[in-house]
């Protein structure tokens, strides 16, 4: 073994600082590696500063941005200052000579080790503190924005007659520099404590006086200045008050001021406010008198005011004066927060009107004609026929449609007809072979629009209106390709060399090449880089399938392209598509909110807007900004167009305050409501999230007496749905009806309510949903007897399970391996009752799709079960309509396929399904079962030849589906239509 000396045995090995080859490579390494963050931080800004440009919203990236860039260095630089100078005047007051004594023979060494290191320990610190200051007050961008540009409300609060913009705009912002305030007096005292200290000014164990007068008047102004704080905390906290959220058994989340907030809670701020002013004082005049002795008494003297005037006074005030008579002395304040909570959610002008319940109408005819006047009755459930429509319109497997469909509403012939409409969106799990060309070049977008009438059905399956590949139909011509939509969650490279997929027939793929200006695009290098870099794709760097003309299209769901250019607004959890100006436009519901409204109850976004269809697709959540508020306004409508990702944000709610606060700080971005097209207008509706929090509130705030609310006597609850076994509240309802005060029908969202704890029904509730109507957004509120009980949709729906006849037809509907599924359960106010009607679906066999089969109306406590709802609603109320509906020739007939093989085994899968229906009547059970028998024979037929049609189709799939006969073939890939 050589001897690492040296020597006869072996080499001297020399052991000392790298060569300078290693030398110089290590520090290229580091050069590389420090070159490489800065350029992954570079790509991040750079790829959303050109996302911004590209949709041309670039102003709010600048002002945003520029907005943070100033908090953080202001707030940055005032923390680093404030600790700093601390610091350097505690070095400076330090004593020229250190007592001898153990204490300061150990810190001696401390000194003496810091001593060659000291300017830049200082700037070490002072840089830590002002990083983590700037970094906290550059998230306070937004609340910076609304106090900069906050405008007034031109409504006062009934305790301190301040504007509500106070409340909202400026109290944050205030309260955010007293924590600013407390936070750098606190680490000052900290750091100028340690400093004090380290160089003998504080003494712990050491003989003598325990703090030099330097130290001492030094500590003092800081603690001053905390107290000082602190009493501007007390001042601000008079005000904060108005906006306290506290419990009450009143209500959930209470704001505002009580009985005891006013006469105990309020007087005791002012109190400490002064006492904390004297405190601060005493500290500071420590400057001429060096002594500890009276600003600790001062001190000592506010804590124990806190205690008792802050704490124990109001809780003698609560338990001896306010709980005794606890009616009387709430109702001024609750009768404040009544009308405060009402104007903050729009629920002030909702008019409650009783309703009995009950129908006095003998005549049947009457009934049964009134029952077609007063609604038109939407068998077609948006929340089950997705399948339906994903079997029979599909055509591809790399298409689907969304889990829920939308109801929207169409006009033809001058008659508007309410329709169940989808998108034929990219699906990239079914096409035939994913790898990164397929997933992000070939595969770009989805294709065209599917519609059915909502209120028909033929044979179970929907009417379409809209069908085929490309779609044709009553929308006429319009833009058919789909690059934006909600089921589009990864980026697409399009419009260079590469070819994309429009759809495939028997002729083979019809591909196109995008032609749209959106995205970003990629012939520059850097921004190929760049993009390589923040989407963790090396390929876009080299790949030759991008070149001249390349575009990178991201962030293509409606409601993240709304949400990134408006980062203010709250966005609605249901976007939907319409056929706008020959093109498709997604239309996106956005809120206005705050959680500053003085007096009004706060409610919790995320858990108000919750119910069965959110627990099922968390997509229909509402994005929120923040999730407590007590204001809100539907303040603006965007569109985001499918094929340009276009964004447009329209004012709505040309009165909102918080809008035009953010208005002025983002001028230009959202454009005037006369910015609103005509065939626009038609498609706008009232959104769902601001409806359910609003039916949220009303069940305890549709009551106007201060005494009635503090009973808890009137209040009501949601209904859990009861078609769901979540046990989350029943969804709203679209659907075209008229009230009892309305002379025709008009495009609704509707509810129900139940009282708190039981099942009957207590209150209907609708809102007036057509965006071009006069009465659009109007509330009304049927409010039923507590006299009498009227069946709820839990009882309606249990009806429905327990009644022999109908379990008898539900179990023979399920037969061997079906399943029953449950439509929307509708509520119709109709001459004085309420009609209920809810489609029932059978799922099974082999191509495993609802089809709607039975429809249930129950009215006057008769209920019906039949084939279609004129037949229910003829049963129900014994007698026909006496007017008959004319044909609608301008239809297009349910589809059927055009393999003679699928289409013979459909045609006898009907009537293998009539044939059990008959022998079901004469109660043949041997004929059902041979049916039943035939049936499913003839689906799996159905099924097998369907799936061999697909494979050989170059869909790649087993769901080819049939197609309407007739329907013209494609002249073009261009997907104009």
């Amino acid at each position: 073994m050589p001897d690492r000396g040296g020597g006869p045995t072996g080499p001297r090995i020399r052991v000392g600082r790298p060569s300078r080859r290693v030398r110089t490579l290590l520090m290229t390494l580091g050069v590389l590696a420090v070159l490489g963050m800065a350029f992954t931080m570079f790509a991040g800004f750079w790829t959303d500063w050109l996302w911004y440009r590209s949709v041309k919203y670039s102003s709010v990236f600048t002002t945003t941005l520029w907005t943070k860039i100033g908090l953080f260095f202001v707030f940055g630089l005032l923390m680093a200052l404030a600790v700093g100078f601390n610091i350097w005047l505690a070095h400076r007051l330090r004593p020229p000579l250190s007592a001898m004594s153990m204490e300061q023979q150990s810190l001696d060494r401390y000194r003496m080790g810091i001593a060659p290191y000291k300017t830049w320990l200082l700037l070490g610190i002072t840089a830590l503190v002002g990083l983590i200051a700037g970094a906290s007050a550059s998230s306070q961008w937004r609340t910076w924005l609304m106090w900069v540009n906050g405008v007034p409300f031109h409504q006062k609060d009934p305790q301190f007659h301040l504007d509500v913009s106070f409340y909202a705009f400026d109290l944050p912002w205030y309260r955010f520099l007293l924590g600013f305030g407390f936070a750098a007096a606190i680490l000052s005292l900290i750091a100028a404590a340690l400093t004090h200290y380290l160089y003998g000014g504080l003494r712990i164990t050491s003989p003598g006086a325990r703090a030099t007068a330097a130290a001492t008047g030094h500590l003092s102004v800081l603690l001053g200045i905390f107290v000082a704080l602190k009493a501007v905390a007390y001042w601000l906290d008079r005000y904060g008050l108005a906006v306290k959220s506290s419990d009450f058994k009143a209500t959930d989340n209470w704001t505002g001021l009580r009985y005891v907030d006013a006469n105990a809670y309020l007087p005791a701020k002012t109190i400490l406010f002064c006492i904390a002013v004297i405190c601060a004082l005493l500290f500071f005049a420590t400057l001429w008198r060096r002594t500890w002795q009276l600003p600790v008494i001062g001190f000592g003297l506010m804590v124990l005011s806190a205690i008792l005037i802050g704490g124990l006074y109001p809780a003698i005030v609560q338990k001896f004066q306010v709980q005794p008579n606890e009616q009387a002395k709430e109702a001024p304040y609750v009768q404040k927060n009544l009308k405060a909570t009402r104007e903050a959610y729009g629920i002030d002008g909702a008019k409650v009107s009783d309703y009995s319940g009950t129908s006095k109408t003998t005549d049947k005819t009457k009934l049964r004609d009134d029952a077609d006047a007063t609604a038109s009755i939407r068998i077609l459930d948006p929340n089950i026929v997705s399948p339906t429509f994903q079997q029979l319109q599909q055509i591809r497997n790399y298409y689907a449609f969304p889990t829920n469909l939308d109801v929207d509403r169409y006009s033809k012939d001058g008659k508007d007809q309410d329709t169940v409409i989808g998108l034929r969106e990219l699906n990239l799990n079914g096409i035939p072979k994913n790898n990164w060309i397929n997933d992000h070049f070939r595969y770009t977008h989805g294709y065209g629009v599917v519609a059915a009438k909502g209120t028909e059905a033929e044979d179970g399956q929907p009417v379409f209106t809209e069908s085929d590949l490309p779609s044709t139909g009553d929308l006429g011509k319009y833009q058919q390709q789909i690059y934006y939509g909600e089921k589009t969650t990864t980026y697409s490279i399009v419009g260079g060399p590469q070819k994309e997929i429009d759809y495939s027939d028997d002729s083979g793929e019809k591909t196109t090449s995008y032609q749209g200006k959106s995205g970003v695009n990629l012939a520059n290098p850097v921004n190929r880089a760049a993009y390589a870099v923040a989407f963790n794709e090396p390929q876009i760097l080299y790949s030759g399938a991008i070149g001249e003309g390349s575009r990178i299209l991201y962030n293509r769901t409606p409601k993240e392209r709304v949400e990134a250019v408006a980062p203010w607004l709250t966005i609605d959890g249901d976007a939907y598509p319409a056929v706008v100006n020959h093109r498709i436009q997604w239309i996106v519901d956005a809120y206005t909110t705050t959680n500053g409204y003085p007096y009004a109850s706060r409610t919790t976004l995320g858990d108000t807007t919750a119910d069965s269809l959110t627990a099922t697709n968390t997509n229909r959540a509402v994005v929120a900004q923040q999730n407590q508020v007590n204001y809100i306004r539907n303040s603006v409508k965007a569109t985001v167009d499918a094929y340009t990702g276009e964004v447009k944000l329209y004012q709505w709610d040309t009165q909102d305050p918080v809008l035009k606060t953010w208005m002025k700080a983002f001028p230009g971005t959202v454009k005037p409501r006369t910015a609103i097209s005509n065939d626009l207008l038609a498609h706008l509706r009232y959104p769902q999230d601001l409806f359910k929090v609003q039916r949220e509130l009303l069940t305890r705030y549709h009551v106007t007496d201060a005494q009635t609310f503090l009973t808890g006597s009137e209040v009501w609850q949601v209904p859990a749905d009861p078609t769901n076994k979540s046990g989350n509240a029943v969804p709203p309802y679209y659907l075209s009806m008229k009230m009892p005060d309305q002379a025709s029908q008009a495009f609704s969202l509707t509810t129900t309510f139940t009282p708190n704890g039981r099942d009957n029904l207590s209150a209907f509730m609708a809102v007036d949903a057509d965006a071009g109507s006069s009465d659009y957004g109007r509330i009304r509120v049927l409010k039923l007897p507590t006299s009498t009980t009227v069946d709820g949709p839990k009882q309606v729906q249990s009806q429905l399970n327990s009644e022999q006849d109908i379990a008898s037809a539900i179990k023979l509907l399920k037969g061997g391996d079906s399943d029953i599924e449950y439509g929307n359960l509708l509520t119709v106010p109709l001459d004085g009752g309420l009609l209920y009607v809810e489609p029932v679906y059978v799922r099974g066999g082999g191509l495993k799709y609802p089809l709607m089969r039975k429809v249930l109306v129950t009215y006057g406590g008769k209920t019906a079960f039949e084939d279609t709802l004129d037949q229910a609603l003829n049963k129900v109320f014994g007698a026909e309509s006496s007017t008959t509906p004319p044909p609608d020739e301008g239809t297009t007939s349910p589809p059927t396929s055009s393999n003679p093989t699928v289409q013979q085994a459909l045609n006898d899968a009907q009537k293998a399904f009539d044939a059990g229906q008959e022998a079901l009547k004469k109660g043949d059970w041997q004929a059902y079962g041979q049916a039943q028998k035939d049936l499913q024979a003839a689906l799996k037929r159905a099924e097998d030849a369907q799936s061999k049609a697909g494979k050989t189709s170059g869909g790649g799939g087993k769901s080819s589906s049939p197609s309407p006969s007739g329907s013209p073939s494609p002249s073009s890939s261009s997907g104009s239509g």
